[in-house]
């Protein structure tokens, strides 16, 4: 039987960005910019390219911006038309109350609670979950890849990618069974290993497919990790009860929660834009000549 479709995506959105401080403080860090277009606009157009119909925010105190962003600005729209001015840079960052959903994470439980957050509105179907940090880079998308591939084979679909032996760690990593082609079997899920006892170097970078009966487990769930509830956790109780594989992204994976990533995705984008390459290209290689190796 052909599984359904994948029509609703949940963007955990509710984190404090303090790796960010102070352009945090007041700006969610979602809402910061890789070159021109803040990452949830990437995490959303990732989505809409997958087929996704209703976006899903779990939101914390102080992000109404990015519910702004997504909304109708009139006066801005308004001038701009007035001026004759090109508005295609607005396409995409309008979503109709049909579309987007916003939901308040009263406290912050970790991912896995945020998730459950999102349990009305998911129902009994299944449904995707986006990091919007994580920006993942490529044609097609990740999630259009991950949808085409899960229906074809349907139960739970995790984004799985290699990474160095030590950084490990900092992830939730894959216990791998059978693979083909770009599919893993998921045999296990472990929540950020100590260092060398990771059981592969195939990492969770926040892309998902799930059941809805996660809902279920999450409900009943206690505390992992970091004191906060796992969705690592929720989705390792799964592993055994229908299919469960990870799909190998083709394409680059930018991570932007950190400082490093960050800066990495603004410049490959940005050499990546013919409006931009050639100047970009001139000015790294000067600062490079300019600065001396560390």
């Amino acid at each position: 039987m052909k599984s359904k479709a994948v029509r609703k995506a949940v963007f955990p959105v509710a984190g404090l960005g303090t790796r960010f401080l102070p352009a945090t403080k007041a700006v969610p860090k979602e809402l910061l910019p890789v070159v021109d277009r803040p990452l949830i606009q990437y995490a959303v157009d990732e989505a809409l390219e997958a087929g996704i119909e209703t976006m899903i925010f779990i939101t914390g105190r102080g992000k109404n911006a990015i519910e702004d962003h997504f909304d109708v600005a009139y006066e801005l729209e308004a001038t701009q038309k007035a001026r004759g001015k090109d508005l295609s840079a607005l396409e995409g960052t309008r979503l109709t109350p049909g579309n987007a959903i916003f939901i308040r994470q009263q406290e912050p439980l970790g991912l896995g609670h945020a998730i459950w957050c999102a349990r009305d509105v998911i129902g009994d179907e299944p449904f995707a979950i986006i990091l919007p940090d994580e920006f993942m880079h490529g044609s097609p998308g990740c999630m259009r890849q991950m949808v085409d591939a899960h229906e074809q084979i349907g139960g739970n679909l995790i984004c799985a990618l290699e990474v160095p032996m030590e950084q490990t760690s900092s992830y939730g990593v894959i216990d791998p069974g059978a693979r083909n082609g770009a599919l893993t079997e998921v045999k296990g899920l472990v929540e950020k290993p100590a260092p060398g006892t990771a059981p592969s170097n195939l990492i969770l970078p926040g892309r998902y497919i799930l059941r809805p009966e996660v809902m279920t487990i999450l409900e009943r769930q206690e505390k992992g990790a970091g004191g906060e509830i796992q969705l690592t956790d929720a989705m390792a109780a799964m592993i055994g009860q229908g299919a469960f594989h990870g799909l190998t992204f083709t394409g680059q994976r930018f991570d932007c929660g950190s400082k490093i990533g960050y800066v990495e995705a603004n410049l490959a984008l940005a050499l990546e834009r013919p409006d931009m390459a050639a100047d970009m290209r001139k000015i790294a290689e000067n600062l490079l000549a300019a600065t001396p190796a560390a």
